[in-house]
């Protein structure tokens, strides 16, 4: 919390939240773990969907990074029938779980009953790693939204999921000094 006098209601410093999607089978930490520390390291949030894959490898390189600001937010969905949380969810290092009514996911991520659309919504800026159909469907939502958006794929950058977010008009790098300088810009 910034200074505050006597009377006067207290000024809070505002972080710029990053979105990090991707896989929650594949860790992609080569990608993952890198970005984490990186989001740290400049002082804003990393929020994620808070589960496996990329999700866990971004949210403990976050968390491990000694000195940091941000705080690891997980928007976790609920379970099929509404009663609890899916096992995995959120992942350890999640230190702000944010819990849904939404259980939709993969395919059906673009749904109204998903959580992508809190995910791509909260964040000032979104990060798709390498993923499958939950992935694009954030992708989707970023786009239709109007987030600022970047693909961060391994080189050469050509994965399916890069060539098509590319042709809809996203951002796609492969070097995360890209990446951040972009991130810097547009936060």
């Amino acid at each position: 919390m910034a200074d505050q006098r006597p009377g006067q209601v207290p000024v809070v410093e505002r972080r710029p939240i990053v979105g990090v999607m991707g896989s929650g089978a594949e860790s992609h930490e080569e990608l993952a773990a890198p970005l984490g520390r990186a989001i740290a390291e400049n002082g804003w949030h990393l929020l994620t969907g808070g589960g496996r894959g990329t999700m866990t490898a971004a949210s403990r390189a976050f968390a491990e990074t000694d000195d940091r600001e941000g705080l690891c937010l997980g928007v976790v969905p609920s379970q099929q029938d509404g009663d609890g949380l899916p096992n995995g969810y959120p992942n350890p290092w999640v230190e702000v779980t944010i819990r849904t009514h939404l259980p939709l996911s993969g395919a059906a991520g673009i749904g109204p009953f998903s959580r992508n659309h809190i995910n791509v919504l909260s964040a000032d800026a979104v990060v798709a790693l390498p993923g499958s159909a939950g992935t694009w469907s954030e992708i989707e939502l970023a786009l239709r939204y109007g987030r600022p958006l970047a693909v961060f794929d391994h080189p050469p950058g050509d994965s399916d999921q890069s060539a098509r977010a590319a042709a809809a008009g996203a951002l796609v790098v492969t070097d995360l000094e890209e990446l951040l300088d972009w991130l810097r810009r547009t936060l």
